[in-house]
């Protein structure tokens, strides 16, 4: 299941690639695409959503919303 979130605290590529590091540490078989311009977050994962915002929350980044 594909699940989308903005992320407005990305700011560029170490970013993106903080949050895919994080995302696939406790879910390795996740497909994380991180939108830098866009500042969103998609990741196709049988993790529900609510693990995937702990995820990036613990890597220290604010979810819109959330």
């Amino acid at each position: 299941m594909a699940i989308k979130l903005k992320v407005p605290s990305i700011k560029g590529n170490d970013c993106a690639k903080k949050i895919t590091t994080s995302i696939q540490t406790m879910e390795s078989d996740a497909q994380v695409d991180v939108n830098v311009d866009t500042k969103t977050v998609t990741v196709d994962t049988a993790a529900s959503e609510e693990s995937i915002k702990q995820i990036i929350q613990s890597a220290g980044f604010t979810i819109e919303g959330y």
